[in-house]
């Protein structure tokens, strides 16, 4: 009997580490093997899973690829880590891949019909889950009008986005919607972005609404798709391109040292955003006189801190922030603003 497995994408901030969290903690003892994948040069998704004590959730359970696009490296990478979870004594009874939130589902999707794996593990289904407040503020979602606008100002002007190329082939991929943080939104701005999400998205595909990442855990696995002998009749912006890279983004991670005011450096976090147009801000503080690690998360202008964890024993207390934004961004003015 074929292993199932569940792919979890969804752009960036969009809450699938908070999703996969809320799954563990009400797995009921299902052995569940994480794979994360990883777009940028610091493991923070893994780091606030690992050590979080959740039963069962433990460093052999999580395996990171680092290299930011899971279906780039299959050969090297991916299908050898599939073969050695299908391998062990006692196998995953699930395995759950949460993608870069880069990453397009699709060609991940196709390399489980690599015949070193085809035979002993299946796609479960394709989740993606969606910012709802995000969508609902026009981030990643067309205006007519002003497209219309736009084009009338200027004929040659590319209104082609590679932000929305990746998220609306995360949603042609999917299985099931998620759209996470709905608390943040009325139910008229909730309606609009489910019709929105709704147009790229496949009829037969369910779309569900919740609130930090909370979704029955029999909702979430056990959708017994196939997809990948499906994905194929998936249509998706990259079709027929050999591979595909993350050209369109960068990223770079900044060694801050030890912070005594957070709440100052939140400003200017903000403040760098706004310049920057920084797409995405995530990483952990250390702040001196505190036991416990700083967490912060950042997508576009909203920014959260909190205190997750003590920090554990020979554990570098160290503060470090990844930054990921679209190609252009200007990493030395950024890190000149937090040396300063």
């Amino acid at each position: 009997m074929k292993i199932p497995a569940t792919v979890i994408t969804g752009f960036l901030g969009a809450g699938k580490t908070t999703l996969i969290r809320h799954m563990l903690e009400n797995a009921g003892g299902k052995r569940i093997a994480l794979v994360i994948n990883e777009f940028g040069d610091l493991g923070i998704d893994r780091a606030l899973l690992a050590g979080c004590g959740i039963a069962g959730c433990d460093d052999d359970s999580i395996i990171e690829l680092a290299n930011g696009c899971i279906c780039c490296t299959v050969a090297d990478d991916f299908v050898p880590t599939m073969e050695a979870l299908l391998d062990r004594p006692e196998p995953p009874e699930h395995i759950v891949i949460e993608t870069s939130g880069l990453a397009l589902p699709k060609p991940l999707v196709q390399a489980f019909n690599w015949p070193e794996i085809k035979s002993r593990v299946t796609v479960d289904g394709v989740v993606t889950v969606v910012d709802a407040p995000a969508v609902s503020a026009g981030r990643f979602a067309d205006d007519p009008d002003a497209v219309q606008a736009s084009r009338q100002a200027d004929e040659m002007l590319d209104h082609e986005s590679p932000l929305e190329e990746v998220f609306e082939d995360q949603l042609l991929s999917a299985d099931l919607v998620v759209l996470n943080k709905s608390d943040l939104l009325d139910a008229a701005a909730l309606a609009g972005v489910r019709e929105r999400v709704a147009e790229d998205t496949d009829p037969a595909a369910k779309i569900v609404a919740v609130q930090q990442g909370q979704i029955d855990i029999q909702v979430l696995l056990g959708i017994d798709a196939a997809v990948e002998d499906v994905i194929e009749t998936r249509k998706s912006h990259h079709d027929g391109e050999d591979q595909h890279d993350h050209d369109d983004f960068d990223s770079f991670v900044v060694s801050l040292g030890d912070i005594a005011d957070p709440a100052t450096l939140e400003i200017l976090l903000k403040e760098l955003t706004a310049a920057h147009d920084i797409l995405r801000i995530k990483g952990f503080l250390h702040v001196p006189g505190k036991q416990m690690r700083h967490v912060v998360q950042a997508v576009g202008p909203r920014l959260q801190r909190y205190f997750d964890r003590p920090w554990q024993t020979g554990e570098a207390r160290r503060s470090e922030l990844v930054f990921i934004g679209q190609t252009g961004m200007d990493e030395k003015a950024i890190r000149l603003a937090l040396a300063g």
